[in-house]
């Protein structure tokens, strides 16, 4: 079983390391952490989100099938890191990306979209709902999720953009100018 660790000792461990006193290896050896890449993780967390990068997050993350197209299509597009491509559009966990690069190689957007855990024995039923909806709510909805795919795709190329822009400032080449075939 993994061990869980304060947001208190993480902000210590990282502000030590950012002190530059100690690096990554005489950390976890000093504090007794198993892995030199947590304390990495600590630190990215910790530059890129600041302090509430370091929280521990209350419930699991649930992302739309959209969303993680868009993700996935990001990092290849622009053929940064699982990390870079965390970084960019807020997600805690760079493996989780991999995860689904690896689900969508395997089983297309079928495998991105499948529920986690285990389904329910039995279907939760609900006396007060009333499962007759009007055709002007479906409407309603329909318009409120395009709504927000379209909000979630605005998002992705905002972030596309600005990263190419990075690269541009730091003097980099495109990456997917390499990629490109005629």
């Amino acid at each position: 079983m993994s061990q869980k660790y304060s947001y208190e000792f993480k902000l210590k461990v990282v502000e030590e390391y950012l002190n530059g006193t100690l690096g990554y290896t005489l950390l976890a050896k000093k504090y007794h952490i198993s892995t030199t890449s947590l304390i990495e993780k600590w630190v990215n967390q910790f530059k890129t989100n600041g302090k509430e990068g370091l929280k521990t997050k209350r419930r699991k993350a649930t992302y739309p099938l959209n969303f993680k197209l868009n993700v996935l299509r990001f990092k290849q597009d622009t053929g940064a890191s699982y990390i870079n491509t965390a970084n960019a559009f807020g997600i805690s966990e760079p493996s989780i990306i991999a995860n689904w690069h690896r689900q969508y190689v395997r089983f297309g957007t079928q495998g991105l979209n499948k529920p986690q855990g285990r389904p329910p024995k039995m279907p939760k039923s609900n006396p007060n709902q009333d499962n007759n909806k009007t055709v002007h709510d479906n409407n309603h909805d329909e318009m409120k999720q395009e709504n927000e795919l379209l909000k979630k795709e605005n998002e992705y190329l905002r972030i596309e953009l600005e990263y190419l822009k990075k690269l541009k400032a730091l003097g980099l080449e495109d990456p997917r100018a390499n990629n490109k075939q005629t």
